[in-house]
């Protein structure tokens, strides 16, 4: 059964996440130099089948495309072109650092790993899956 991805499009680092084949649960899937993200994912895709990609897009708080905008909308151009099969929806991912940051605190992870950006950037990819799948009917 085909997952859902969402991706956290950024500069240095893309979070992964992907639902269970049933898509109840959301879960982290890795972090990736934004420069392998394409190999990546290739790799992925040639084992796990994915039926859509949910690319988070940065706005700032009033609503407006952030700083970083023109590069997700470059990104996804990309990913339409190699993998034109899937379909890409974007999902508002405002705040979702701030909360990746807040869960990683909650969950009594120790200072070494609250500081792992990486691990910042997998929570906020999970974080715009559970979104998703709320707002379309999917349940987590």
């Amino acid at each position: 059964m085909p997952r859902i991805m969402a991706i956290d499009y950024g500069t240095k680092r893309t979070g992964l996440a992907v639902s269970d084949p049933f898509k109840i649960i959301a879960t982290g899937l890795d972090t990736v130099p934004t420069s392998e993200i394409f190999d990546y994912l290739t790799r992925y895709l040639a084992e796990e089948e994915v039926e859509t990609f949910v690319v988070g897009e940065p706005m700032h708080p009033d609503g407006n495309p952030a700083q970083i905008a023109h590069l997700v909308v470059g990104f996804v151009r990309n990913l339409k072109k190699l993998f034109p099969t899937i379909p890409v929806v974007m999902q508002d991912e405002r705040y979702t650092s701030v909360e990746a940051k807040q869960v990683i605190l909650q969950s009594g992870a120790s200072q070494k790993k609250r500081r792992d950006k990486s691990l910042v950037d997998k929570v906020s990819a999970v974080l715009i899956l559970q979104e998703y799948m709320e707002r379309t009917q999917y349940r987590t």
